[in-house]
């Protein structure tokens, strides 16, 4: 779609091909047609659950975008109402412990990556990189048995750094959703990156992108007539 919504750009517009990866990443008219929720044809974040959530954060960064693409999985999906909350300042951004601020502070303090979980297992329980992976697995992958050695590992060496017991339950129950379902960092960023950029050249070369997606979508009667609906709301013939 990208590719060729780019070429159709050239052809019609006689200017110099976009290259999607060169593009502004603070464009106002992508994070307006984000924040109006109109996500159709956008990579990811065309679902209902996903275009009322979106309005309701009103992202300004592509790292937004990353998170809430994290975040609308099973599990961590529960933390979308606080992450919403914590960027628009309506509470708190707190840390379950100040050692865990350096990592999640992008996050709003919210866990929203698999890495999220391996860092404070370095950070609080002094776990090695390879341990900290090791815990990540065991969790995804439900390997109980793994799992339950590496509580016991966490809760042991936490408690030894001075960590109070109540912070490292509060920080192994932010590690449950992550059972059900999680995103690792790279994956998350790709997918909001591609977000954006479908997002851009919808926000800024409407009809050429719109006419990328029928052409993609066209042996998809839905996708078409869902297309052709947001072609009629934006008054395109």
């Amino acid at each position: 779609i990208l590719r060729q919504a780019v070429d159709l750009i050239a052809d019609h517009r006689g200017i110099e091909r976009i290259d999607v990866t060169k593009i502004p990443l603070d464009d106002k008219k992508t994070f307006e047609l984000l924040s109006s929720g109109e996500t159709t044809g956008v990579f990811q974040l065309e679902s209902a659950g996903m275009r009322r959530y979106i309005k309701e954060l009103r992202p300004t960064t592509v790292y937004d975008l990353a998170a809430m693409v994290a975040l609308f999985r099973p599990g961590p999906m529960d933390n979308i109402p606080l992450y919403i909350r914590r960027k628009h300042g309506h509470e708190p951004v707190t840390y379950l412990h100040p050692l865990l601020k350096p990592y999640l502070e992008k996050t709003y303090g919210v866990f929203v990556y698999q890495e999220d979980i391996m860092a404070a297992a370095i950070a609080l329980g002094g776990f090695t990189g390879p341990e900290a992976d090791t815990l990540g697995y065991a969790i995804r992958k439900k390997k109980s048995a793994v799992l339950r050695s590496m509580k016991d590992k966490f809760v042991t060496q936490a408690a030894e750094r001075g960590v109070q017991a109540d912070t490292i339950d509060a920080v192994f129950k932010a590690f449950e959703p992550f059972e059900r379902y999680g995103f690792n960092k790279a994956h998350a960023t790709c997918y909001g990156l591609i977000a954006y950029q479908t997002a851009y050249l919808k926000a800024n070369f409407t009809v050429e992108y719109m006419t990328s997606v029928l052409t993609a979508f066209r042996d998809n009667a839905e996708k078409v007539a869902a297309a052709i609906a947001e072609c009629r709301r934006l008054g395109i013939d």
